[in-house]
């Protein structure tokens, strides 16, 4: 019988933690774990969850309830799933979980990143949580392939570097895609944008014009890019090429391909580029590239430029006019060497519109921009801006505020998003400032 836990919060911490190791052991040794992998369901979990009572109430009959019930939740959590993560994956709110070392866990929540009170045993404990999610997936990770990208069963982001090339224990980023994304009503009712800017961008995405989502890291680009894709007929075919499948679309019929990285022997990688080029043999009315990172922007454009319109895809960049030169060094990476001009002209010809999206001190997602690609004046790429977001300051909490725009300028798409029957308010696109829901 282990000793009962002590009052001191440390020591109540230290014991606790002995405890559920020692629970996990004598579990171990009276059940076959490697059977789990072949049982599912909640009825082995609650079978399980009986025998680990028995456990507690034999080994520390002193613990009290709430001490009681979350042994035996943390000791499942280490039997079914992933441990102390399971911790915060449940936890409402969090979107974003940084692990920098087994006893540094941060996250991100309400805008904010904060410390955790979760912790993992050791740099070998949290090693054996990555192993169990990235073999789920068929990826793997260890000294000879140190980094991984992943995807929880949640649809969660996960990425994760090991020793030797980092220093202080493995490190992971879990990027949190719940299985209830965002609607348009809740981007509305969070300011992200308004109503006028939504109707626009729904005649865009009806009248099947091309659009690049830009943002940084953390802005909201694929929670935007799937609202944004709400608005494509059920009748079409939606192809989706991502790395890390995180799109969450509605329609019937959409056919969703990932790359794959080399097997243990360097063989058998599948790249975006790969991805598009056989997705053009699918007949597909629209492809959808959850981000841009080489090469394949050059096939997208082409794709853009060759009768698939109301195509979607997103580019890391701070404005509209970075996102252009973002793609311009990604169509470099495509090893096909192209003249600068050509280039841009490819661009100017098969994007529309660029939707900027940025996080602001404290934590604010907005859309700061919904800008026009209007064509070519010599070697200039030219762009106007029909919406945009103004900063006016920070408040006492520390979270950015200020307000919309509507520039005055009436895009010259209009002429085909009324061709395809799409008819907006006249006054849609006058001068003003718009105030959000």
């Amino acid at each position: 019988m282990v000793a009962p836990i002590k009052s001191s919060s440390r020591s109540n911490s230290n014991d606790f933690e002995a405890l559920k190791s020692h629970i996990h052991g004598k579990l171990v040794e009276k059940l076959d774990l490697t059977r789990l992998s072949e049982l599912e369901g909640e009825s082995l979990r609650r079978e399980i969850r009986v025998v680990v009572e028995h456990l507690c109430d034999t080994e520390n009959p002193m613990l009290n309830r709430s001490e009681r019930e979350r042994l035996v939740e943390e000791v499942l959590d280490e039997a079914f799933g992933f441990g102390p993560l399971e911790i915060l994956l449940k936890e409402e709110g969090v979107a974003d979980i940084m692990i920098n070392g087994p006893k540094h866990v941060f996250i991100e929540k309400g805008g904010r990143i904060q410390k955790s009170d979760v912790t993992f045993r050791d740099n070998d404990h949290l090693l054996q949580i990555l192993d169990r999610i990235v073999s789920k997936v068929g990826r793997r990770v260890d000294e000879t392939s140190p980094m991984v990208d992943a995807r929880l069963p949640d649809g969660s982001r996960l990425n994760a570097i090991i020793p030797p090339l980092a220093l202080d224990g493995p490190s992971l980023t879990i990027r949190r895609f719940g299985s209830n994304p965002l609607t348009l009503e809740d981007l509305l009712k969070f300011g992200a944008f308004t109503p006028e800017m939504v109707m626009f961008l729904e005649g865009g995405m009806k009248a099947r014009l091309n659009m690049i989502i830009s943002g940084g890291t953390g802005s909201g680009k694929t929670t935007l890019l799937n609202t944004l894709s709400s608005f494509i007929s059920n009748e079409n075919r939606i192809i989706t090429i991502e790395d890390a499948a995180e799109l969450q679309l509605q329609q019937e019929h959409v056919l969703r391909l990932e790359t794959r990285p080399p097997n243990i022997e360097g063989k058998g990688r599948v790249t975006a580029t790969d991805l598009v080029k056989n997705a053009l043999r699918m007949r597909p009315d629209r492809i959808i590239i959850g981000e841009c990172r080489g090469g394949e922007t050059l096939d997208m454009l082409q794709a853009m430029n060759t009768g698939h319109d109301g195509s979607l895809t997103t580019v890391h960049a701070n404005n509209p006019r970075d996102a252009i030169s973002r793609i311009e060094t990604l169509i470099n990476m495509s090893g096909i060497e192209l003249p600068l001009a050509a280039i841009r002209k490819q661009i100017a010809s098969a994007v529309h519109l660029i939707i900027q999206a940025n996080r602001l001190q404290g934590g604010p997602r907005k859309v700061t921009y919904i800008t026009e690609v209007v064509g070519m004046e010599g070697e200039t790429i030219v762009m106007q801006d029909i919406f945009r977001f103004v900063q006016d300051g920070i408040r006492e909490d520390g979270k950015a505020f200020g307000h919309f725009e509507s520039t005055g300028v009436r895009p010259k798409c209009i002429e085909q998003l009324e061709s395809s029957g799409i008819r907006l308010p006249a006054g849609l696109f006058a001068q003003r400032t718009m105030r959000t829901p």
